[in-house]
Formats: C-alpha cells, sequence, structure tokens
C-alpha cells in the first residue's frame, strides 16, 4: 500500500445476488438439491466490471467518505479490507499505486455526472455480445419464438376508453407518404455504390450545423435540423463507409461546423469484422453502404446540466431525433435505414482510445441502397416498400 489516506470512489451501487448452488444435504434432506449462496455486487461508475464483496468489507466501503480523505484505520483486519477495496480500485488512494483507478474516478467526478445515471451508462455497455448469434441459440428470432418462450405479450394498445373522441383522419400527402415508407432496412445491395454526394447530403441535412450563435468570445451554440437540450449538440458522428463511391473504406470523423470528413488514424485491421462485431453479431445491419456511430460527448451537455437527474435522458432523446431524422432523409432518398443500440461499444471506444465516461458510443446509425429481395425479414405489412414478388 503506498499512500496512507484514501477515499470511496465517487459514485457506486450495492446490489445484493444471489447464485445457485448444488447442495447435496439439501437433496438428501428431501430439498431440491438447490441452495441459494448469497453475495454483495458492487459497481462503480469508473470500473467496467462488478466487484463482489463480503459483507463486513462491504459495510467498511460503504463508510468511508467519497470527499473525505482519511488514514489508515489501526486494526489489522480492516487495514487488511481497506488494502483488498485499493486494489480492487474501490478505495482510491490519494497518492501513489493505483494510479488508473485514481485517473478513471477523477474522469467520473469531473464529468459532472448524476451518480444513478454515470453507474447505468458504464455498466449498460457491452463487450463481446452476439446478440443475433444469442437469439438464435436460445430459440428467440421470430415472433413465434418469443410468445414460445415468454408468452403473449402484454396488449398492443389499452383499452378504448368509453366517451372517447373520434378523430378524422387526413387525407394522404407527400409527408403522410414518406413516413408511412419508413421501414427499417434489413437487406442492402452489395453491388451498387452510395455516392459521395448522397452520403454528403444525408450529413448535411440531417446533422450539419445550419447556423450558429456566439453568445461571447468562445461561447456558441448551433442550430441543427435536430433539437437537441439546450441547443448544445453533444452528439459526434463517426461515420463508417463501407461502399461508398469516392471515399476509403474506413472510419472518419464527421465535423458539423465544417461539413467535413476526416479520415482516422486508428483504423480497423478488417472493416467488415469490426462492423460485425460493433453491431453484436447483426449481419443484416452489418452490410450497409454507410454506418453513423453516434458518439456523445457528455462535457458538453453536463456543462450545463451539472449532477442532474434528467441529462442523461436528454442525451437519450437526442440519440433519438438523429436516427429518426437520419431514417427520414434516406426514405426522401430511396434508401433503407437503421439504428440500433444492440452495440458493443467497446469496439469503438477502444479503437479511438476514449474513455465511455468521456466520450460514450450510444447507437449505430446506417443506410444504402436496399437490395432487390427480401432474404432476411422487415416488417411492412401495407407494402409500402416490397412488392409480394419481391419477399422471398
Amino acid at each position: 500500500m503506498t499512500s496512507s489516506r484514501y477515499r470511496r470512489c465517487h459514485a457506486l451501487a450495492v446490489v445484493p445476488d444471489e447464485q445457485p448452488s448444488f447442495s447435496l444435504n439439501s437433496l438428501l434432506a428431501g430439498g431440491t438439491g438447490v441452495e441459494f449462496v448469497q453475495q454483495l455486487q458492487v459497481r462503480a461508475a469508473h470500473l467496467d466490471q462488478p466487484v463482489t464483496l463480503d459483507a463486513d468489507t462491504c459495510a467498511l466501503l460503504l463508510q468511508t467518505s467519497a470527499e473525505r480523505w482519511q488514514v489508515l484505520p489501526d486494526d489489522l483486519q480492516n487495514r487488511a479490507r481497506v488494502a483488498s477495496l485499493l486494489e480492487a480500485g474501490l478505495l482510491i488512494a490519494e497518492e501513489g499505486a493505483p494510479e488508473a483507478a485514481r485517473q478513471a474516478d477523477q474522469r467520473v467526478r469531473d464529468g459532472h455526472w448524476w451518480a444513478l445515471s454515470a453507474i447505468h451508462h458504464r455498466h449498460s455497455r457491452w463487450a463481446g455480445v452476439d446478440s443475433a448469434g444469442d437469439m438464435e441459440k436460445h430459440r428467440m428470432v421470430t415472433a413465434q419464438d418469443l410468445v414460445q418462450q415468454l408468452g403473449k405479450p402484454p396488449a398492443e394498445a389499452p383499452e378504448r376508453q368509453p366517451g372517447a373522441i373520434a378523430l378524422p383522419v387526413a387525407a394522404p400527402d407527400a409527408v403522410a407518404q414518406l413516413l408511412a415508407s419508413r421501414t427499417t432496412c434489413r437487406n442492402y445491395a452489395g453491388d451498387k455504390p452510395l455516392s459521395l454526394e448522397m452520403l454528403a447530403g444525408m450529413m448535411q441535412h440531417v446533422l450539419m450545423a445550419q447556423a450558429q450563435v456566439e453568445t461571447e468570445p468562445g461561447v456558441r451554440f448551433l442550430k441543427k435540423n435536430v433539437p437537441s437540450a439546450g441547443s448544445l449538440h453533444p452528439l459526434e458522428a463517426y461515420v463508417i463507409a463501407r461502399n461508398v463511391d469516392g471515399l476509403q473504406p474506413g472510419l472518419y470523423h464527421y465535423h458539423a461546423v465544417a461539413h467535413e470528413l476526416a479520415w482516422q488514424q486508428a483504423q480497423p485491421a478488417l472493416l467488415d469484422d469490426f462492423c460485425l462485431r460493433l453491431l453484436s453479431g447483426q449481419h443484416w445491419f452489418a452490410s450497409a453502404h454507410a454506418m453513423v456511430v453516434l458518439v456523445c460527448r457528455f462535457g458538453r451537455n453536463f456543462w450545463k446540466y451539472r449532477n442532474h437527474a434528467k441529462a442523461y435522458r436528454a442525451v437519450s432523446l437526442d440519440v433519438g431525433h438523429v436516427s429518426q431524422a437520419l431514417y427520414t432523409a434516406a426514405t426522401a432518398n430511396g434508401l433503407g435505414g437503421f439504428v440500433t443500440a444492440a452495440i458493443n461499444e467497446t469496439e469503438i471506444e477502444s479503437l479511438l482510445g476514449f474513455d465511455p465516461m468521456v466520450d460514450g458510443a450510444m447507437a449505430v446509425c446506417g443506410f444504402g441502397w436496399r437490395a432487390q429481395s427480401m432474404t432476411t425479414a422487415e416488417l411492412d405489412p401495407a407494402g409500402h416498400v416490397w412488392k409480394r414478388e419481391a419477399r422471398d
């Protein structure tokens, strides 16, 4: 132990957990043979993995201040507990090792996160998940599979209420047709590249700053075609060009003010493999011509909404605004689009060296030319996109 003073990390949650284990004594006594072992899992906003603690060590952790530095206890048993908590990164040494935990905890403190949002964001991220493979393995692919495994879902709408006022149905117009034609695309044409002009137009209409206001030197707010809490627009777009005419396949950063793409020095060794891992095995999306990874610069949002219970929700709404606008722009251009939050965020974070509590991947959107025939099911019951003969 290299420091005599320590404090608790900034944000953590204790989750009681019970794990089943086989018990021969229980079985011989006429029981089920299954006993549950209780344990305490601690999830901290600066650590990727939960830490399992015994009750006494957890009690010492919770009794330690997160703000005030304190000296090592005299009791040898508690001193050993402090040492184990320092090694786990749940207690933070004032100086010396472990340096990584101290720096990571300090970034959370400096980021003005609301504690519960910070813990949720850190521990809802994926690494190495194959969601498509898991669905196939557990037979959760089709609607019939889901009902068989889970039973019927809640009703598609609540019960109608007596005395409700019937609303008139508007006549079809261009806007209605455009919105009705939005269908998540899971079938992309590999033989037809997307033009650079069309990609540029998509970015211009959705993510480019249309104007800006400088309230004082160095303080600027952007006006885009999508809303954002406080006009802060904390989302950055990292474009993956797979099949774009005039663009080398790879990863780019889109600059919303300059309207330009910057080739990133860090590039995936095998782009298609990277896309498949990023999309957690969703191969029906991984073949899109272009993808947009939405990465939040949390400091931009939390500059105003400090330690705010609604700040992370506002960021999530921003993701929704951008993804829907990309859908609409893609549909208007005759393209198919998608958005998914089922991503392995660690793929893009590790590639670009991001701390997820500073720059966090939130979702991946994509678009491109739709294939001529449907091999993966798409939800288009009214036939706005797919004619019957194109459905395999």
